[in-house]
């Protein structure tokens, strides 16, 4: 069965072997374990020793997160997110149930944040602290350009927090040249295809000191996670997901084996480029142009037809091999496919025919989206065909 989901993803054999033991997370030769994937997390962040940190906890990416919010935000303080997307929102939410103050800047769901925008925004309310940033917005298929939008917040002397948790090893990072970056956030389970259980977040060790007891919380301090390394490096306060690291270090061989991240986000391009054309040549519209489209999930838009069934739809694929999320997460119903993973374009391809073959089943004949939502939008194809 080949997992095309944004995550947990499809891994390599030898990855799921490392898991198939049993390991004591406090014996010696396991804590350096931990201590060497932290080191490796932190050189793939474009990181540097001494000035940046990189932390384990147990979890999923949201658990991540809501440290880092407690972590660097104070208990009151105001942060900027730019709602992007269903993660956003949990953003939002996340920071609202902590205490902090969430400040949204509302952005179509169908474009990449405005650089401009965000530079208003700043500038016109000098109380934000922070600026929390989705990398990757899992829920559309959108990347955003991170990188050129913390330099923005750092011009306007705010700190920056990045979920990259479903863009983190490939899409690129350069840590040293964002000393406004706080913390970013990801998983071992998505673009570094681990298993899942564990999260990570790289720091800047002179804030994690700065923040020691803010968060107000034993579980999710990172400040607290810091300081027990220093005294015992690679060494956890509670049990972790042992054998999900040791899956992890093998996860990273593979990942340096192939050529780090350039390589692994042209092999994720190349997956989205084969899949989106094998959709069009079936009729099916992906909901976003190529142009906005990113590698890491493809969304699209569910066929106009009275028979469709999105959960017909999933259990026929999954009869064909191929695992795809069994929900809606976006406003015009559309079902997403990832495209990372220990996949290649040629599973791509080989997806594309389940899916026509489940469509067939299924006798879905009308497979263009219907155009014109409740909510006044029209399909993000055909805008794209209208302007050529």
């Amino acid at each position: 069965m080949l997992l095309l989901v944004p995550g947990p993803v499809t891994t390599h054999a030898s990855v799921r072997a490392a898991a198939a033991q049993d390991y004591a997370p406090w014996d010696n030769t396991f804590r350096n374990l931990v201590a060497r994937l932290c080191e490796r997390v932190l050189h793939i962040a474009g990181g540097r020793s001494g000035e940046h940190a990189a932390l384990v906890l147990q979890g999923c990416g949201h658990f991540a997160l809501e440290a880092s919010c407690r972590t660097f935000v104070i208990n009151g303080g105001r942060l900027l997110i730019p709602k992007t997307g269903q993660y956003a929102d949990r953003f939002e939410r996340l920071a609202t149930e902590t205490g902090r103050s969430a400040v949204p800047l509302l952005v179509q769901a169908d474009r990449r944040v405005d650089p401009d925008r965000l530079d208003a925004a700043l500038a016109a309310d000098p109380t934000i602290s922070h600026v929390a940033l989705v990398y990757s917005e899992t829920a559309t298929g959108i990347v955003h350009d991170v990188p050129v939008l913390a330099e923005i917040a750092g011009r306007h002397g705010r700190r920056v927090i990045i979920d990259a948790v479903s863009a983190f090893g490939a899409m690129p990072l350069e840590l040293a040249a964002l000393p406004m970056v706080d913390a970013v956030v990801f998983t071992t389970n998505k673009c570094l295809e681990g298993l899942p259980g564990a999260s990570f977040t790289v720091a800047r060790a002179d804030r994690l000191l700065a923040s020691a007891g803010q968060a107000r919380s034993w579980s999710f301090d990172l400040s607290d996670i810091y300081t027990h390394y220093q005294r015992a490096p690679g060494a956890h306060r509670f049990t972790p997901a042992a054998g999900v690291l040791a899956a992890f270090d093998v996860a990273l061989n593979l990942f340096d084996a192939e050529g780090g991240q350039p390589a692994r986000l042209h092999r994720y391009t190349d997956n989205m480029r084969a899949l989106y054309a094998g959709l069009e040549e079936i009729g099916l519209s992906p909901s976003l142009p190529l142009s906005t489209q990113g590698p890491i999930v493809l969304n699209v838009d569910a066929p106009a037809d009275p028979r469709w069934d999105l959960q017909a739809f999933v259990e026929g694929l999954k009869h064909r091999g191929f695992l795809i999320s069994n929900f809606y997460n976006t406003p015009q119903p559309s079902f997403r496919l990832g495209c990372i993973g220990a996949i290649t374009p040629e599973d791509m391809r080989l997806a594309v025919r389940a899916i026509d073959k489940t469509l067939g089943e299924l006798d879905i004949r009308v497979r263009a989206p219907l155009l014109g939502q409740a909510d006044g939008r029209v399909s993000n194809r055909a805008a794209d065909l209208a302007v050529r």
